[in-house]
């Protein structure tokens, strides 16, 4: 955990490392998603109510496999989804359940967080896999994985709460 400094005679305590910032960070912005499907069931969370295919349990199921997927490549393991699985990775499938989703994502939290605090240094690359999307050659570190995770998750909190608004008038913030 943290510890205290001084600096010209005044203290500053509680500091804390940079992956406890960006783990706090990642729970947060994980929290507001969750958030976001408080109180509904299965039929709700699987509507549709945009000319898009994202429904609230799809971005649940979304951001599961992709933080998975990405933790995976920290770890070194491939993990390739196929057309189909990507597409699915949207919507609920029919036996899904918004529990079972939240479930998945609250494993995959876990998985994340021990696998963040035992990496020896958030400064190590890896090479990106060869999508068209990535300019060839390129490295991300464990630091801008986690960075990037952050920013999508909370870009798909951010859709998930037009959603609900558009579901039932609730809204995640104001």
């Amino acid at each position: 955990m943290g510890s205290t400094l001084e600096i010209d005679g005044v203290t500053a305590a509680g500091t804390v490392s940079e992956k406890e910032d960006l783990l706090e960070t990642l729970a947060r912005h994980r929290q507001f998603l969750r958030y976001t499907v408080r109180d509904l069931d299965d039929d709700q969370a699987a509507r549709r109510t945009t000319v898009s295919a994202l429904c609230l349990g799809g971005l649940i199921k979304h951001v599961t496999a992709v933080e998975r997927n990405w933790i995976s490549f920290i770890l070194g393991e491939s993990e390739e989804a196929s057309e189909e699985q990507w597409v699915d990775q949207f919507r609920m499938l029919p036996g899904e359940s918004l529990t079972g989703l939240l479930a998945a994502y609250e494993r995959t939290a876990e998985r994340t967080t021990a696998v963040v605090e035992a990496l020896p240094d958030l400064g190590v690359s890896r090479a990106l896999p060869s999508a068209p999307w990535f300019e060839p050659g390129a490295r991300w570190s464990h630091r801008r994985v986690l960075l990037h995770l952050i920013a999508e998750t909370s870009q798909h909190a951010g859709h998930a709460d037009i959603i609900r608004e558009a579901l039932d008038g609730s809204r995640t913030m104001g």
